[in-house]
């Protein structure tokens, strides 16, 4: 993205314009996460090296040569090593059904690709070793993306639907083997999708509100022949695949859907006297159902209320269905205080356990009407520290639990893209910590590392949360593969894709001073160094445990990030003061971490991965960190700008 111009893009991925548009648009806001532009790159072409390149590559191999005698180790886990373990199950299926009435525990895939997963069969996003490992661990739902008009041979999208008999089979066949297993799947339906711009040039009458920038309109759903293909799509797919557990559909979100999904005012003709976006809301959930019960299935429709308001949000659920089920994010609304100065959460925290203030008032009103209510919550990770398949702090995990138990909830989202790996902080869902422990590492050893996790909970739980800035921008999901510059770049970071130097952003324009952050992070490390120890201190049988051992793994990568997080803040705030001692020492400690880092991925290719941006980072990016980082101890003045 930063090396090649558009058309070499191309050239490497194989791929069409149309498939690049596709996949920036609906590849989970790829385009938002690679900064909302392509920087302007020159055609990247061969010429043999001169002296002074051969001279410097040679320096470079004798640099890594220096840290990493041995370059790959031959037990060493290669990169996406993981999904091999997943691929096969390594028992036969329960072969006991799910049922619509048991207490719901839903989950994404941890090796999907997330924007058009149905289209390629071999890239199965639930292999049948993943099944069963979520099976084991009481999940009985899984959700994927899926856009209607990839699914459905819709006549006005033409081209845009090829693929569908594609589409379609994978996911009757996903769902007849997730079945044998006692899982049901579920589509996620953020609908009716925009359209792109050309699409409008044939059907002028269905276009509301442009999205310029993303190149797409949304299809006004005041127009009865976009509410006909809503229901008409739906029906056509339940009815195609009966074995679907069901659904649930945002109505409000990123995407552009109908003329109010984004935009409390709209300038299309049909929508702009709308006073808020409940009647739009309402016309979407209702011609889903309509559709999914006019295929006679009996499959759940889940409503989920993100960014519905307050001041709106009851007037939709006293005009849906009854038999709509709703689902909202525990943790939205939640206050929180890092050292006196306030927060607030939107949603995906693992730190700081909900309920907020938002989801029981509407958990209630839809229980008085007798509806079902969900919790979305996030039990594995999160974006405060995305790049391990789970953060050991099941003792926060399971206060939320046991918050969301008091108030009668049963059936649970228990993740988005990211999170669904399975093991965990997932069992806690039936379990104590105690019980955890014990089931995990053997009771002879369940106190003390009770007692090193109470530790990872209690530093973790200090993390400065107030709505989205830190955890899209931070370094904390990239941690020791961030780079140092010893320059202002300039550049802005953009929702979990490059870090950058932006301390600004990190720091929520300036909502937790720079100082406070440093200090937080270094004393987050410093706890998650303490449980280390405790770790380290135990007997020496859990080293023959695997469990132990993936454990003390994610714990000590834990530490890394977290640290690293505070070196690079520390770094940035000495930089600004001209402190060239103290950025070298930084990069001296940023350095010894990225090693750290870098054997414990050899030793578990999940470090660094996330489903949706799968790797966040690999061995590349923490090799070309530690030869930055020598570059800056003994050379900081002439250190270039990346």
């Amino acid at each position: 993205w930063h090396l090649l111009p558009y058309e070499q893009l191309l050239t490497l991925l194989g791929w069409t314009a149309d498939h690049l548009d596709f996949t920036l648009r609906e590849d989970d806001f790829l385009w938002v996460k690679l900064g909302n532009l392509k920087p302007d790159c020159p055609k990247v072409v061969y010429a043999p090296l001169t002296d002074a390149q051969r001279q410097q590559t040679e320096a470079l191999r004798a640099l890594l040569d220096q840290h990493f005698p041995t370059r790959r180790q031959p037990d060493a886990d290669p990169p996406f090593g993981f999904l091999g373990k997943l691929a096969h199950a390594d028992h036969a299926p329960s072969g006991k059904p799910w049922q619509a009435a048991d207490p719901l525990a839903l989950i994404y895939s941890y090796s999907a690709v997330y924007g058009d997963p149905l289209l390629a069969p071999e890239l199965d996003p639930f292999p049948d070793g993943l099944l069963g490992r979520l099976a084991e661990r009481g999940i009985n739902g899984v959700w994927l993306q899926g856009l209607l008009y990839k699914l459905h041979p819709w006549a006005a999208a033409g081209e845009h639907s090829a693929g569908w008999e594609t589409r379609l089979k994978t996911l009757g066949d996903l769902a007849k083997r997730a079945a044998r297993w006692g899982i049901g799947v579920y589509l996620y339906l953020n609908e009716p999708r925009g359209m792109p711009l050309a699409f409008y040039e044939q059907h002028p009458e269905l276009k509301g509100v442009a999205e310029p920038g993303l190149g797409v309109a949304s299809l006004c759903t005041s127009r009865p022949a976009v509410l006909d293909y809503l229901r008409e799509s739906t029906r056509f797919v339940f009815d195609r695949v009966p074995e679907l557990a069901g659904a649930f559909s945002i109505s409000m979100s990123e995407n552009l859907t109908h003329c109010l999904s984004k935009t409390a005012v709209t300038d299309c003709p049909r929508c702009r006297h709308l006073e808020n976006p409940a009647a739009n809301v309402i016309a979407v959930l209702s011609a889903i159902c309509d559709g999914m019960r006019d295929a006679q299935s009996h499959a759940r429709l889940i409503a989920w209320s993100w960014a519905w308001s307050p001041d709106w949000d009851t007037q939709i659920l006293d005009a849906l269905p009854r038999d709509i089920e709703l689902m909202c994010v525990s943790e939205t609304g939640l206050e929180t205080d890092c050292r006196g100065v306030r927060g607030r959460i939107l949603d995906y925290s693992l730190a700081h356990p909900g309920p907020g203030p938002i989801a029981p008032r509407l958990w209630q009103y839809a229980r008085n009407q007798g509806r079902r209510i969900v919790a979305k919550v996030q039990l594995n990770a999160t974006w405060e520290l995305s790049s391990l398949p789970y953060v050991p702090v099941p003792q926060l995990a399971k206060r939320h639990l046991e918050h969301l138990a008091e108030l009668g909830i049963r059936d649970f989202m228990l993740s988005w893209t990211l999170g669904g790996a399975p093991g965990g902080n997932l069992p806690l869902v039936d379990c104590t910590v105690r019980e955890w422990c014990e089931r995990r590492f053997g009771r002879h050893h369940a106190a003390a590392i009770e007692t090193a996790c109470r530790k990872f909970s209690q530093g973790f739980g200090q993390f400065p949360f107030d709505g989205t800035s830190l955890i899209y921008t931070g370094p904390q999901n990239f941690g020791c593969a961030n780079l140092l510059y010893s320059r202002p770049t300039g550049c802005r970071a953009t929702m979990v894709g490059f870090c950058y130097d932006d301390l600004a952003s990190w720091s929520g324009g300036g909502h937790y001073p720079s100082e406070l952050l440093e200090t937080v992070f270094m004393a987050m490390a410093a706890d998650w160094r303490e449980g280390l120890d405790m770790l380290r201190g135990l007997a020496a049988e859990p080293a023959d445990n695997p469990a132990c051992v993936e454990l003390a793994t994610m714990a000590e990568a834990g530490y890394c990030i977290l640290q690293s997080s505070a070196n690079q803040i520390a770094f940035y705030r000495r930089r600004d003061a001209n402190d060239r001692t103290g950025c070298a020492q930084l990069a001296q400690a940023e350095g010894d971490l990225a090693r750290r880092l870098l054997a414990l991925q050899r030793r578990d290719s999940r470090i660094g991965f996330e489903a949706s941006n799968h790797y966040l980072y690999h061995e590349n990016e923490l090799l070309e960190k530690i030869i930055q980082c020598h570059y800056l101890m003994t050379q900081p003045q002439r250190s270039p700008v990346k």
